[in-house]
C-alpha cells in the first residue's frame, strides 16, 4: 500500500495510520511533504501508530507489518521486493515525491497496488493515481471537504484518478476492510 500527503499530513496520517491494527497485515510506504530538517517525523508518527514506523533506506526489503517513510529530500521508490532510495531533481517541487512513489508502485507491483492520496496543497499524487489505476491498482482520495488543504485531492477527483472518495475519518476502516478481502 502506497500513501501520499502534503500540507496537513500529520494530522490526516495520524487519522488513517493511527488508527490501523498491529496486526495490519499490508506494508505501507509513504511519502509526506516536508523540509530537509525534519528529522524527527518518524518519531513522531511511532508515538501515534500502532504498526512499527521507520525511514525508508534504500534497498531495504518491504515486510510487513510496517510503515516506511520517505527520508527527507530523497525520491522514494518500491522496486519488486524492495525499496529504492533516489536524489532526482524534484517533482512538482518536491523531493520526495507522491508522483514517483506512486508511478513506481504501478510499475513494480501493478493491480495490486492499493494508494492512499490525502490532504495537500498542490497536484502531486494525481500523475501516480492515474498510472496505478492504468495498471488495475486501486486509488482512494480523501474527501477534500474532510482536508485541511484540498488542493491534491481535488486534483486528483478532477482528473478522474479516484476509484473512491471517502472522508478522512472512513478511509482506516476502508483499508482493513480491503486487507481481510
Amino acid at each position: 500500500m502506497v500513501v501520499g500527503t502534503s500540507a496537513g499530513g500529520l494530522r490526516a496520517l495520524e487519522k488513517v495510520l493511527g488508527s490501523l491494527p498491529s496486526s495490519f497485515p499490508i506494508p505501507i510506504v509513504a511519502v509526506q511533504h516536508r523540509a530537509r530538517e525534519s528529522e524527527a517525523f518518524a518519531s513522531i508518527m511511532q508515538s501515534l501508530c500502532a504498526l512499527p514506523v521507520h525511514e525508508a533506506e534504500d534497498k531495504e526489503p518491504i515486510i510487513a507489518p510496517g510503515i516506511y517513510l520517505a527520508p527527507p529530500d530523497y525520491h522514494l521508490l518500491l522496486e519488486p521486493g524492495h525499496l529504492a532510495l533516489s536524489t532526482d531533481e524534484p517533482v512538482s517541487f518536491s523531493r520526495p515525491s507522491i508522483d514517483v512513489l506512486f508511478e513506481s508502485a504501478a510499475d513494480a507491483y501493478g493491480a495490486g497496488v492499493l494508494a492512499v492520496l490525502l490532504t495537500g496543497a498542490n497536484q502531486d499524487g494525481t500523475k501516480g493515481l492515474v498510472r496505478i489505476r492504468s495498471v488495475g491498482g486501486v486509488a482512494l482520495v480523501q474527501d477534500p471537504k474532510t482536508a485541511e488543504s484540498p488542493e491534491m485531492p481535488t486534483a486528483a477527483i478532477n482528473a478522474g484518478a479516484a476509484d473512491r472518495v471517502l472522508p478522512l475519518a472512513e478511509i482506516a476502516a476502508e483499508l482493513v476492510r480491503r486487507s481481510q478481502s
